[in-house]
């Protein structure tokens, strides 16, 4: 079996990693940077402060931000220095449960995209690409689509058709947005589905299952984490119609050590590993691969 080693990427300061609060979600935004969302205790329900730790190549920053709302929440970085967090769960049906903080870490927008997000990636215009699982396509209308791209003020701006050839989604699995298209992998059949910032969508064929991340590069797919093959990568070339496996390879941590529980992130052609307790990223690059 084919093995490749992930490479270190960013970690959270010591001094923070050791506070006593709590890691609540962590990303790499649309320009490398990575970012943890880190609270103390959280009254019941309450609004709660936070801090944003950013880091990039090395440096770190802190952001505080004010009456963060959401229970269960997914954060990214938007262009202009803010931040969006979102709840994950809407938890009273039409409440809006996305918010906007500006660079100060003040909230400036507050609206809703639906409930049961399972993806939350901001692109390099500051536009939000939302990827919903099956509790929200069949019990919210905002995420029936699946899968949506919205204004960071809340406008709806795109939704998967249903007429996709790919077929309706009932759960979006992987969602890769990068430099003005986003890449999706969806139940039912899982086909890989590539979606320009003009609407245009394009479907091929899938030769894996339930994968959780999909990176993309110069005509290859590179899928993570199938229902065949739980760290595996699936390495493709694009043809006509259809991605065609080359290699099979086992994805490891830098030291060789197997993965075990993780969070993914795919951003173009850079897949992003954080293993438990999620203080630091990993990465591979397909770019970089043979």
């Amino acid at each position: 079996m084919h093995i490749t080693p992930l490479v270190p990427y960013a970690r959270l300061p010591r001094a923070r990693s050791g506070a006593r609060q709590e890691i609540l979600h962590s990303t790499v935004d649309a320009f490398g940077r990575a970012h943890w969302l880190l609270a103390g205790r959280r009254r019941n329900g309450g609004p709660y402060d936070a801090t944003v730790v950013t880091v990039d190549d090395g440096r770190f920053e802190e952001t505080r931000l004010s009456a963060v709302t959401a229970q269960y929440p997914a954060l990214d970085a938007l262009p202009d220095g803010g931040f969006v967090v979102a709840d994950c769960r809407r938890p009273r049906g039409d409440d809006d449960h996305v918010q906007v903080f500006d660079a100060l870490g003040r909230t400036s927008w507050t609206f809703t995209v639906g409930d049961a997000i399972q993806h939350l990636l901001a692109d390099e215009s500051g536009d939000l690409w939302v990827g919903y699982f099956d509790e929200g396509v069949f019990g919210d209308p905002l995420s029936y689509a699946g899968v949506r791209r919205w204004s960071a003020t809340g406008e709806p701006k795109w939704e998967l058709p249903a007429s996709t050839p790919g077929g309706r989604m009932a759960d979006c699995y992987a969602l890769n947005a990068h430099q003005g298209e986003a890449w999706v992998c969806y139940m039912e059949g899982f086909p890989l589905v590539r979606i320009r910032r003009d609407g245009t969508v394009r479907v091929w064929a899938s030769p894996v299952r339930g994968t959780a991340a999909t990176v993309v590069h110069d005509g290859r797919v590179a899928y993570f984490a199938s229902y065949d093959h739980r760290d595996g990568l699936v390495l493709c070339t694009l043809s006509e119609t259809a991605a065609v496996p080359y290699l099979l390879s086992t994805l490891v941590h830098s030291d060789g050590s197997p993965i075990g529980r993780q969070r993914r992130l795919a951003r173009g052609s850079r897949l992003y590993v954080q293993a438990e307790p999620y203080t630091a990223w990993e990465m591979w690059d397909l770019a970089a691969a043979a």
